[in-house]
């Protein structure tokens, strides 16, 4: 796939952004430790980030359908990229500056992704989607795998507002590198009312119950098993084991089951492709699981490695028949709400999972979202369509 130039073009630009969308948070995760950010003002920098996010994700469907989805991308990315350096700016200084820098930043985030979903399709063709987005999803597990220590590395000889104005040059790379499309999926030009050609990306996702059944399952997945490793890893870590390399390598562990689960599916074409996809999803569920005993590390880290292997067995064949089976008009507007329900409502999550353990206590916070993980994407599987996501 990478000697294909348009594709490269097209892999390097989303590289880039799914790189400056990672980065961002860690590189002001450095700045609290120097002291020129507080806690308080990193979580509502990226409150900011999430709620521009969560607002431009079906703006950005609605255009990319309208319009010219390399438009989409040049403008978000170029949006971006001119906010960017304002954070760096306000840091230390202004907090409103910052935070609504940040809020731009989201916005070109959450525009892009949609986007590059519909552009994907009309760059390459339908056999070989599959192994582009496992292509994709690739870059995206390396840069996680190994960008914590080249930007502390980084962190050695460029300070911080450095650090942040780096991740505008990728943006840049990210609105200026993708190719322009091809033929499918023009998108209408009309000049329609922003909700009802919404309500029309909707009504296209209604028509497909594989898509609603699997879409729920990943919500389901993401706001509880996600959201309680995420708050509760980090306490099980310190308190029971008295270290944080347990959370450091769960974490790593993730990754890497994650980047072996992409090399996988890029040549797995099972037949009951969308019930294998939707078994990998239930994977998940170990992770909540090996948090509830007092088991050995070891069994905490190869739960993760599990876990990721299986988010990747979902996330490749289902980006794939989303592309093969929706109007391809209607692309980004149902991969918009894929977005926005899926990940634009993982703040729900978090913010939930801190309140329950308080609430219900550990084992039982951690028991619930196990069993939702394993029974949602059961359920999925039993709608029609489910078996091969067609």
């Amino acid at each position: 796939m990478l000697r294909d130039v348009p594709f490269l073009r097209l892999w390097s630009g989303t590289t880039a952004s799914g790189l400056a969308t990672w980065a961002l948070p860690f590189i002001l995760g450095l700045a609290v430790l120097d002291r020129s950010l507080t806690a308080a003002g990193l979580g509502i920098v990226l409150a900011a980030r999430t709620a521009g996010f969560v607002g431009a994700v079906p703006l950005g469907g609605v255009l990319a359908d309208r319009y010219s989805r390399r438009a989409v991308v040049l403008w978000a990315g170029l949006a971006a990229a001119v906010a960017t350096p304002l954070i760096a700016v306000g840091l230390g200084g202004s907090m409103p500056l910052m935070a609504l820098a940040s809020a731009v930043v989201g916005a070109g985030q959450g525009a892009c992704r949609p986007a590059f979903q519909a552009l994907t399709a009309e760059v390459v063709d339908e056999p070989r989607r599959q192994q582009a987005n496992a292509a994709m999803t690739l870059a995206v597990r390396v840069t996680t795998l190994l960008g914590p220590g080249l930007a502390a590395l980084l962190a050695t000889v460029i300070d911080v507002a450095g650090l942040v104005l780096a991740t505008a040059l990728l943006w840049l790379v990210a609105a200026l590198v993708p190719p322009r499309g091809g033929t499918v999926g023009g998108g209408t030009r009309d000049r329609a009312r922003f909700v009802a050609e919404f309500a029309d990306g909707v009504r296209e996702a209604r028509r497909h119950p594989w898509f609603l059944a699997g879409l729920g399952a990943l919500t389901a997945v993401i706001a509880t098993g996600y959201s309680a490793t995420a708050v509760v890893l980090p306490l099980v870590s310190r308190d029971r084991y008295g270290t944080e390399a347990v959370l450091a390598g769960a974490l790593t562990a993730y990754t890497a089951g994650a980047l072996a689960g992409a090399l996988l599916v890029a040549r797995w074409r099972p037949r009951a492709r969308g019930w294998a996809a939707l078994a990998g999803l239930g994977c998940y569920g170990v992770a909540p699981l090996s948090l509830l005993l007092p088991v050995h590390p070891a069994v905490v880290f190869a739960a993760y490695l599990v876990a990721g292997v299986g988010i990747e067995l979902f996330n490749v064949p289902w980006f794939t028949a989303i592309q093969r089976e929706v109007e391809p008009a209607k692309l980004a507007r149902v991969s918009s709400l894929d977005f926005l329900l899926s990940y634009g409502l993982a703040p729900v999550g978090l913010a939930l999972i801190a309140p329950a353990v308080d609430a219900f206590g550990v084992t039982a916070v951690l028991g619930g979202c196990a069993v939702v993980c394993f029974l949602a994407p059961a359920a999925a599987a039993l709608v029609p369509g489910s078996r091969r996501f067609h």
